[in-house]
């Protein structure tokens, strides 16, 4: 049994991670729940960590998983749950295997072009060719095209995604404010920021205090795709 503020954080959480595929921040927590202090928001995870429902990953930034779901969704999720896999796939890359044999109706790994790096931190030159293929779980990947890139900075950390980490991207001319999309600045610069809209302007955060929040209008910003997926090796 939950109380109602867990239960909000719970499902603050899973609809985050159905939205954006990485859970969110300690301050989007704290704002979304209308808490005053962090220490709040410790206390609610705490809570549904030992009761269960999610579980801290470890060595990551505040990285959580869903565990488990309430009574009164479960019913409701069984369907959505079949075949369902974390966001985030833990290991070396390449773990898919193969159909068994004589299995049918299975969906297949999907191939999904790595198209070199993208900066989590001061933008770099605007993304590269095609450099080779990653093959990830169709789970990870909804409909549309989709593409990947190598994170290279910190200023997501606060998001959990971290330098080293492989980013899966479906490509889209647009984003609702709050995603977190690659972005062409003056057609020159691609970075990995969460996109606000202010106005007639666009902003594009970051999810590290080190680096500041910069504001452009909207002819200086091209959305090239919205986060969907997060892998990392070790």
């Amino acid at each position: 049994m939950l109380t109602r503020k867990q239960y909000e954080l719970f499902m603050f959480i899973h609809e985050r991670l159905k939205e954006a595929g990485v859970p969110p921040s300690f301050d989007e927590m704290k704002d979304a729940l209308d808490l005053r202090s962090k220490s709040g928001i410790h206390r609610l995870i705490t809570a549904l960590e030992e009761r269960g429902f999610i579980r801290r990953l470890p060595h990551r930034a505040r990285a959580l998983e869903i565990v488990k779901f309430p009574d009164s969704m479960a019913a409701s999720l069984t369907s959505s749950r079949r075949g369902f896999s974390p966001n985030v796939i833990e290991g070396s890359l390449g773990k898919v295997r193969p159909l068994a044999q004589g299995m049918t109706g299975a969906p297949e790994a999907v191939a999904v072009p790595v198209m070199g790096r993208i900066a989590a931190g001061v933008p770099a030159s605007a993304i590269q060719d095609h450099t080779h293929n990653l093959t990830v779980p169709p789970e990870l990947l909804g409909p549309g095209e989709h593409f990947a890139l190598e994170v290279k900075g910190d200023s997501m950390i606060e998001a959990g995604i971290l330098d080293g980490d492989t980013v899966l991207i479906r490509r889209a001319p647009s984003a609702n404010s709050g995603d977190i999309v690659v972005a062409l600045v003056d057609r020159e610069e691609a970075t990995l920021k969460r996109l606000r809209r202010k106005g007639d302007s666009i902003a594009l955060e970051a999810a590290n205090p080190a680096y500041e929040t910069r504001i452009f209008g909207p002819d200086r910003v091209d959305v090239q795709g919205v986060l969907v997926g997060l892998i990392r090796r070790y």
